[in-house]
């Protein structure tokens, strides 16, 4: 073995351990982050939506961002999450942490039986099918209202106290940190998931698949194991969902939650766990804020946004110095 093969295998190790250390902006964005639903307790309601909406983006940012899967039926097993807490708690238990193991486990088990459709076909295929199945199970809900309450909804859920403790109260302020709680640890668990070397291989398949195939990485169970996942999670936000409202209806498998995850993404960034909290935050604050100001036409406004982000960039939007030093660079450069 050369002394370069040598380099490169013990630098492959350092790589992954330095991506999961923790730097201390984050630390310090955590801590902010928990103690929001008391220093702003009366924006507790929207702390809670945001926390929710960035759980469900951290859950398609697995396939979309690390494994290159696109996907417009997400939303399919963030209803089956938000019905099956909801449910569980109506009729069997309602302790919010047993319930959140129930929506995640169906969720989990939806996600292993759907993987089997993505393991095909070109991207426009897979969106086919993954919108094909939400809209099969978002009609088998309307069907059976007998169990889910049809278009009326599933009303009645009641949820008891986090940890015999803590009661939802109307203010939202402990479903907030009950939200935030859960996406910090699903955040810790996909952060290893992503960092290992397993998904080293999820993103050497993004990159390219046939080289992947190539040098013997299979395929095929990756892109199972990494949908399944990215379910579990996206249970985990539905189940957040049913559970802090006390209600599932037929919304929860609607084509808009999947299209507005994308859009999340989209503004937060793909490809970096943070972009799903951070496209979270900007769009329900810009959701909020302009609703409130023209609540029939705060979708043009989101819109435009959209348009302006795709056409100038996120980082020139970030940081626009660096948008007026690259022109004078470049004029100077012409002179």
């Amino acid at each position: 073995m050369s002394a370069n093969t040598m380099n490169i295998d013990t630098a492959k190790p350092n790589v992954l351990l330095a991506s999961r250390r923790w730097r201390w902006w984050e630390v310090v964005l955590w801590a902010a982050a928990l103690a929001s639903p008391w220093a702003l307790s009366s924006h507790a309601l929207i702390i809670n939506e945001i926390a929710i909406v960035a759980l469900f983006a951290l859950s398609l940012d697995i396939i979309l961002g690390y494994t290159g899967i696109v996907s417009l039926g997400h939303a399919a097993f963030f209803g089956m999450g938000a019905y099956s807490a909801a449910l569980f708690a109506k009729h069997v238990m309602p302790d919010p942490l047993v319930g959140m193991a129930v929506g995640i486990g169906t969720a989990t088990v939806l996600g292993a039986i759907c993987s089997v459709t993505i393991q095909r076909g070109t991207d426009l295929t897979r969106l086919m099918v993954t919108l094909g199945v939400g809209l099969i199970l978002m009609e088998l809900a309307n069907k059976l209202d007998w169990l889910t309450g049809g278009a009326d909804g599933l009303q009645g859920v009641m949820m008891g106290p986090v940890l015999g403790r803590f009661e939802f109260d109307l203010y939202g302020q402990v479903a907030a940190w009950y939200s935030l709680c859960i996406l910090l640890v699903v955040f810790v668990l996909a952060r290893r998931f992503v960092g290992s070397p397993f998904g080293a291989t999820l993103k050497a398949i993004r990159d390219n698949r046939l080289r992947a195939m190539a040098i013997g990485i299979p395929v095929a169970s990756r892109l199972a194991v990494a949908y399944t996942v990215a379910a579990g999670a996206a249970g985990a936000a539905g189940a957040l969902l049913a559970q802090t409202s006390g209600f599932a209806s037929l919304d929860v498998f609607e084509f808009h939650r999947s299209a507005d995850v994308m859009l999340v993404l989209v503004i937060g960034g793909v490809g970096w766990l943070y972009g799903g909290v951070a496209g979270a935050l900007i769009f329900k604050l810009m959701q909020d804020f302009i609703s409130n100001i023209t609540p029939q036409y705060w979708t043009f406004w989101i819109g435009l946004f959209l348009v302006v982000l795709v056409l100038v960039g996120r980082e020139r939007l970030v940081r626009p110095w660096t948008w007026i030093g690259a022109k004078k660079n470049k004029t100077g450069g012409a002179a």
